[in-house]
């Protein structure tokens, strides 16, 4: 087991084991995703939870250490979700990435400006940790789509897999880090769309795209080869 993956473990077993751990993360979470983390203090969430700070800061010494938390019980929540799709679709492959798809934009809505905004002023470093966490997602889930929509012709197969996701994880850089989301004026959930959306347009074949797609892009170049004449 490597370092990465002992970490993981133990934090997750830490929130399996502590249940007032969950209870503060749980919280924390809710709050921060959803308003910015500048804004919620350590008081307002003792209070909510109805425990002392002491407590508090007995399992988490200092925000960021909260903060930290809150992030890898959201990256846990995503792979859980991802592993049951990918059980429970393992025999229908455009169910499987109709469900990924949905399963991703509801992750991505969890997260508003506010806590974008908060990232890149108050914790960039905690930045690099969503950083690493989403290649991992990326290449673990996406990779298997893209392999499995090529065997079932969803995909094209001049283009290698691996390509795919190397241009899904260098336009998910490029856009969805705090300064450039800023910059566009998009929200996580937005920008996660628009993504998503470009690349598999350029990736799909015919058999992948719904039949009124294809129905209209024939008439499109019927019409261009008619104006040529």
């Amino acid at each position: 087991m490597t370092t990465s993956q002992q970490s993981k473990k133990a934090s997750k077993d830490f929130l399996t084991e502590n249940s007032a751990a969950q209870r503060i993360v749980g919280a924390a979470r809710q709050h921060f995703l959803a308003h910015g983390f500048r804004s919620v203090t350590m008081d307002d969430l003792a209070a909510e939870l109805g425990m002392s700070k002491k407590t508090l800061y007995a399992f988490f010494p200092s925000k960021t250490d909260l903060l930290r938390a809150v992030l890898l019980d959201k990256f846990r929540s995503v792979e859980a979700d991802l592993d049951r799709i990918a059980s429970e679709c393992s025999s229908d492959f455009l169910l499987a990435l109709r469900e990924l798809l949905a399963c991703m934009q509801h992750h991505t809505g969890e997260i508003q400006p506010p806590f974008v905004r908060d990232i890149r002023r108050e914790s960039p470093e905690i930045f690099k940790l969503v950083e690493s966490r989403r290649r991992q997602v990326i290449q673990r889930y996406f990779g298997r789509i893209f392999d499995e929509g090529q065997r079932a012709g969803i995909f094209r197969t001049d283009v290698p897999a691996r390509l795919m996701i190397e241009i899904l994880l260098g336009a998910t850089d490029a856009i969805m880090n705090p300064p450039k989301l800023a910059e566009l004026g998009l929200a996580p959930k937005d920008g996660y769309l628009a993504i998503i959306t470009v690349v598999l347009e350029g990736v799909l074949t015919d058999q992948g795209r719904p039949k009124g797609d294809k129905e209209k892009r024939d008439k499109k170049q019927g019409a261009r080869a008619g104006s040529g004449r």
